[in-house]
């Protein structure tokens, strides 16, 4: 009989989201799991001892630590590829994912028990679905890579149950809300809130939009731009509205839209900017400058763009581009029964 010596055995204890503790222990640092102490096996028991010599039989593999991993994956191009603000986000839950396993082997996420730890990690977060799910969704990502890196052979941390859902259909800007910000608020941010009511466009892409972008058609003029989210060419025709925001803007100037200072805009300045104002003027706090794609999706089934062409505008589905209609038809008695008619008519189309 062999005997195991109960050397260099790794042990790392946890603390859990409710304020409890578990150890886990493995073969050696990078190693596999063989216990952890929810389990029913006594610490130093026969079968503690048989499931240590289980995996001292093993080859050993090198597998890098957690940290390790999260370092490599911050510089591959799986994570490099993405829009910067995307960076941001993955960045600060990857280090986050890093920190709360940073005992831990690699190795350690191809135990199917490797689950419970992720969700008993991100209950950190419950009481905010949104980022309680964020936190699933990233973990997903970088186990997703390792494996398809070789660092893994396998996971078990995908398809995680989310419970944040978001639909702002309902949410838009009506002609009511616009003439009271329109009212107060200076020219650099009304010609913000009036870009993305007339185009749809994302902050992300507001900032961005230059005379490069402004093509001019037979019947007038079009916005042509790829958008930074979904990398699809978003054609725009220019409303009248849209029209007097390029009349006023020098072509010596590269881009549309700047701030106060004169100086290029970022996401968080434009949408900051404009949420200052909303409350400076009364309008409901629930208001964004995101909310302006619908009031934009309306604006152009007004310019006689059917139900299809506003979908690609707006990077939608027909049904969400008519939830977003009806409801905004809904909330602007004003406009409603032009829009309605508009849209029953794109419908039969």
């Amino acid at each position: 009989m062999v005997r195991i010596e109960l050397k260099g055995i790794h042990r790392v204890t946890r603390k859990l989201a409710d304020g409890s503790s578990r150890r886990h222990h493995y073969a050696w640092r990078g190693g596999p799991k063989f216990w952890s102490s929810d389990s029913d096996i006594k610490e130093g028991s026969a079968e503690y001892v048989a499931a240590l010599a289980a995996c001292v039989k093993r080859p050993k593999t090198g597998s890098i630590g957690v940290p390790e991993m999260i370092d490599r994956y911050l510089d591959s191009a799986d994570f490099t590829s993405r829009a910067k603000r995307t960076q941001t986000d993955y960045k600060k839950w990857a280090l986050r994912f890093a920190d709360e396993f940073r005992e831990d082997p690699a190795a350690l996420f191809e135990d199917p028990e490797s689950r419970g730890e992720v969700v008993r990690w991100r209950e950190h977060w419950a009481h905010s679905p949104k980022q309680y799910d964020y936190a699933a969704t990233v973990a997903s990502v970088v186990l997703n890579w390792a494996r398809d890196a070789g660092i893994i052979k396998q996971h078990h941390c995908d398809r995680m149950k989310r419970i944040y859902v978001s639909n702002r259909a309902e949410i838009v800007w009506t002609p009511a809300d616009l003439e009271r910000f329109n009212a107060i608020a200076p020219d650099w941010v009304r010609r913000i809130l009036t870009t993305a009511t007339e185009t749809g466009l994302r902050p992300g892409d507001l900032i961005r939009l230059g005379w490069a972008h402004v093509e001019a058609t037979p019947s007038g003029r079009r916005i042509r731009m790829r958008t930074s989210k979904t990398k699809r060419i978003a054609s725009i025709p220019v409303t009248p509205a849209m029209g007097a925001i390029l009349d006023a803007t020098p072509r010596t100037r590269t881009l549309i839209l700047l701030s106060e200072r004169g100086r290029p805009l970022t996401e968080h300045r434009a949408s900051e900017g404009v949420r200052q104002w909303r409350d400076k003027a009364g309008v409901s706090a629930d208001l964004r400058l995101q909310d302006a794609r619908g009031t934009a999706a309306t604006n152009l089934l007004r310019a006689e763009c059917s139900l299809g062409q506003i979908a690609a505008h707006m990077g939608w589905s027909l049904r969400y581009a008519a939830n977003v209609i009806e409801n905004y038809a809904a909330v602007a008695p004003e406009v409603s029964d032009e829009i309605l008619v508009k849209l029953e008519r794109a419908h039969r189309a």
